[in-house]
């Protein structure tokens, strides 16, 4: 069974879209919580937080609107996003986020992100944002604004192990643009690991979930798809059956 993930990305304060990535190219959905509620309602397996402003300059700025709403959410929350030190995990967790996504950290210092997966088996996760490159994707960092050098392959051998509760595998290119997602991307990373991969980025349509399902991802996450009413989250949950 893949599991349906509800996307809600803060940028101060607010439930925003960028398209690819973009921090200029934003749309603003108003009320996190109101949404949070609704994808609630709607029956979402999880929900899945990006605080869009940390992820970019390494401080958790939305960090008390996570903690609104993980104190009223009875489904199971994975948020990331300015996530860099011990205090930022411990933190997360205390308020009831079931599992943090380690991004830059992951990728810039793996030493540090291995140990903290050690240190909260199950409950740190690993997010691959990668922009899409001839030779398979280069991983970006700080936002989304920055290349690291390393292909998504390379990012896995790097900053993964068994204690990793999951792959959140973003492609940017695609992150907004209801196009469908990366699935020649995505097939790279399942014959690279046995880890839960997490799908991220293009969806569109309850045809491109039906697709996901044939690849034995464990989850998808979808956003735009939702706050543009292409379809509702229960008619996405079902096509994750």
């Amino acid at each position: 069974m893949m599991e349906f993930y509800a996307a809600i990305d803060l940028r101060q304060g607010r439930a925003v879209r960028l398209l690819k990535g973009d921090f200029a190219a934003e749309t603003n959905y108003g009320d996190p919580k109101e949404l949070a509620e609704t994808f609630i309602e709607g029956g979402s397996d999880w929900l899945h937080i990006v605080d869009l402003d940390g992820a970019r300059d390494g401080a958790g700025v939305n960090r008390s609107i996570i903690q609104s709403i993980a104190s009223m959410s009875p489904i199971p929350i994975e948020t990331g996003g300015g996530v860099r030190t011990e205090r930022d995990v411990e933190e997360l967790l205390t308020f009831g986020v079931q599992r943090v996504i380690l991004g830059t950290l992951a990728i810039e210092d793996p030493a540090t992100a291995l140990s903290l997966m050690e240190s909260f088996p199950g409950h740190v996760g690993v997010g691959l944002d990668y922009r899409i490159t001839p030779d398979g994707g280069e991983v970006a960092v700080r936002g989304w604004e920055q290349g690291s050098g390393h292909s998504l392959i390379d990012a896995i051998e790097r900053c993964s192990s068994d204690a990793t509760a999951a792959l959140i595998v973003t492609a940017i290119d695609r992150d907004g643009t209801l196009e469908g997602p990366d699935l020649a991307g995505l097939q790279r990373v399942m014959d690279a690991t046995t880890l839960p991969v997490i799908a991220s980025g293009g969806v569109g349509d309850l045809e491109d979930l039906q697709t996901l399902t044939t690849s034995n991802v464990a989850g998808v996450v979808v956003g735009k798809a939702l706050v543009e009413e292409r379809f509702t989250v229960a008619e996405g949950v079902r096509a994750c059956r």
